[in-house]
């Protein structure tokens, strides 16, 4: 596969330069996206489909600390040859939270992935979401998950986060 490691750098800005940098030295890089009137923040990784073959991550609302630190868990345990599953709470990611990861359809990418789909010339790579759940360990698909945050956890899905919304 080819990637933008092997572009020629002198076509690089400074922050094109630092990203390369960044995967060549750590396996992987975090985008950090600043929430605005239109969508909240978010994070999401480049270097996990390269490395693994296994999909990059986005997470929305989080510090970008804790989105670093869950990537980085994510990333060691990869390493040591974890598989995380789908739709299904997985611990030991954020550090006292479950999180669920979900697919994201290709059809997102452009609205989000903008980093990675430059770095791998394209959209052939795949995604998951992190979704958290509030502070009563509801996800956003489940009745009684906070009102006051269901607008920090956009639906990437292809639909009804991914049919595991109750009713």
């Amino acid at each position: 596969m080819r990637t933008a490691l092997d572009a020629d750098p002198a076509t690089f800005d400074e922050y094109k330069a630092s990203f390369v940098a960044e995967v060549r030295k750590s396996g992987w890089f975090q985008t950090c996206v600043f929430g605005d009137e239109s969508g909240p923040a978010f994070s999401y990784t480049t270097g996990f489909w390269l490395k693994f073959n296994r999909p990059e991550v986005i997470t929305f609302s989080l510090h970008p600390d804790v989105a670093q630190d869950a990537f980085s868990n994510m990333y060691r345990d990869l390493e040591n040859g974890r598989e995380f599953p789908i739709g299904a709470p997985v611990d030991k990611i954020l550090r006292k939270l479950p999180v669920v990861l979900l697919p994201v359809p290709e059809w997102r990418f452009k609205d989000y992935l903008g980093g990675s789909r430059w770095f791998y010339g394209g959209d052939k790579f795949q995604c998951l979401q992190l979704a958290w759940p509030d502070r009563k360990g509801k996800f956003p698909w489940q009745v009684g998950f906070s009102s006051k945050l269901l607008k920090d956890q956009p639906d990437l899905t292809a639909a009804n986060w991914s049919g595991l919304r109750e009713h």
